[in-house]
């Protein structure tokens, strides 16, 4: 057949029913599933983000900070769009737009040119500069760069102008967060240690954590303990400050002063080992003071282990308000174990949620049964095996290391769960595989407010608890028959 060029013309071929509802079936075999883990070069519905993002997360976190994405305008709309789906809030940033013609001769004059819109137009009190794939491909020199552009007047000498190389095409956003937080303190503190000075302070450093709530959690515990703090990054009011009627374009975030004095300070704990994996490494070499690295708190155990490094570091006890608040938690999980226990899970996320996640299941007799981590490495499978050969709930579960959330539907179709636990991106598999997805992490897109209420801490595992189980319930009422239907569950 040709069309009146006399060009061949393919005519399109229509698949048939019977053929769609054949592969609809097949793709939840043992069979699929087996062909589904033998791929190795394609990646579908990855469970991470990109480094940039995470490195604008980290510049949020810092006081008078503009996030500038080196590299193309459309890299940055999808930064800053993915964190504003989650938060609901603006998450500026600017771009120096690269395109063709810096692909050809370097993106120095992009750089320049912005920084001094930048500078000009938005009055920032630090720049923080991240690279997209272009540049990272090409080799641009940021150093020599950002050190021009201050000869040149385009920002003034004193600015703190940061910058982290974070290439899309390797790593994950928490090693983009990982590279933005050290380049800011390393940024900050330089020439700030004082022989002999101690602020009093402890430094958190809270890690690539996208819940707001979790911040104000942590900051609520330390003045529980009258501890002066100092969080490193604080993104609490960056993406979740007051509705005044005016806009803020730099909500919150921590004083730079305070950031620059953090290298004289008392204690420093980094939460999550994974995330904040340079910075804890450059810390221990120059910070003053103890120095202590925790998984996250989530569940009791992991919130214990925090709060008694706390109460060991300054030499304090445990403050009454604490203990109540863990012996409401402890009766919250009593009163309900029941509906969660035994019950399987499938996990997928970060490293460092996925050990709060494992480590909150086991302890309240649940089984995680599928996890996965879509960019790991050995150390974080040798770490997750610990967790599930410590409990005798962890017997049969299995690690996935880098799989995405298709495969993820294969072993949910194959080898069933009762419940799913990670963020957005995996309500279709939830879907098809008709079992509840538990909206924790990052990001989450489709439902409102889940930022705003913590996970760590004893009211967060009683938030992680009470969300899961209800859920349960309400599955239990909305399909149980009429004889079965309860006021008392």
């Amino acid at each position: 057949m040709s069309n009146a060029l006399g060009l061949e013309v393919k005519t399109i071929v229509e698949t048939p029913p019977e053929e769609v509802e054949r592969v609809k079936e097949w793709i939840n075999t043992d069979e699929y599933k087996e062909k589904n883990f033998a791929r190795q070069a394609l990646v579908i519905n990855p469970a991470h983000a990109c480094q940039p993002l995470g490195a604008q997360l980290a510049a949020h976190g810092f006081e008078g900070t503009l996030p500038f994405v080196h590299g193309s305008q459309g890299c940055a709309s999808y930064y800053r769009s993915t964190l504003n789906r989650h938060f609901r809030e603006p998450a500026p940033a600017v771009s120096d737009a690269m395109t063709e013609d810096g692909a050809v001769f370097g993106g120095q004059n992009n750089l320049h040119e912005g920084l001094e819109n930048a500078y000009a137009i938005y009055k920032p009190k630090m720049i923080a500069v991240f690279t997209s794939c272009m540049p990272e491909v090409i080799g641009d020199d940021l150093t020599a760069f950002i050190k021009n552009a201050k000869q040149k007047g385009f920002v003034p000498k004193e600015m703190p102008v940061p910058y982290a190389n974070t290439p899309s095409f390797s790593g994950t956003h928490i090693n983009g967060y990982d590279s933005m937080l050290l380049s800011i303190l390393q940024n900050l503190t330089e020439g700030k240690q004082i022989e002999g000075r101690c602020t009093g302070k402890l430094n958190l450093i809270p890690g690539c954590d996208f819940n707001t709530g979790d911040y104000r959690e942590y900051k609520r515990i330390l003045e529980a303990f009258g501890i002066p703090y100092t969080v490193l990054a604080d993104i609490s009011d960056s993406f979740d400050s007051p509705c005044d009627g005016n806009y803020h374009l730099y909500a919150g975030g921590t004083k730079l002063d305070d950031a620059a004095d953090s290298i004289n300070c008392k204690a420093t704990i980094a939460i999550g080992s994974y995330s904040t994996a340079k910075t804890f490494g450059w810390v221990k070499d120059n910070f003053s003071g103890k120095h202590a690295s925790l998984p996250m708190p989530m569940g009791i155990e992991k919130t214990d282990a925090f709060i008694m490094k706390v109460a060991e570091l300054f030499g304090k006890d445990v403050p009454a308000s604490l203990k109540n608040e863990r012996g409401r938690a402890v009766d919250a999980i009593t009163d309900s174990h029941q509906y969660i226990h035994g019950k399987k899970f499938a996990v997928y996320g970060d490293p460092d949620y996925l050990m709060g996640y494992v480590s909150f299941l086991l302890e309240v007799g649940a089984r995680p049964h599928h996890i996965l981590c879509s960019r790991g490495n050995k150390k974080v499978e040798k770490d997750l095996q610990a967790l599930l050969d410590g409990s005798p709930f962890g017997q049969g579960c299995k690690i996935y290391m880098n799989k995405d959330l298709w495969h993820l539907r294969s072993l949910l179709m194959t080898d069933p769960v009762d419940g799913i636990i990670g963020d957005s991106h995996g309500k279709f598999a939830a879907r098809d595989a008709k079992v509840p997805l538990f909206r924790f992490g990052f990001p989450i897109f489709d439902r409102v407010n889940k930022h705003r209420y913590p996970l760590i801490g004893y009211q967060g595992a009683i938030n992680m608890m009470t969300e899961i189980c209800n859920k349960f319930i309400d599955i239990k009422d909305d399909t149980c028959e009429d004889r079965l239907f309860e006021l008392m569950r």
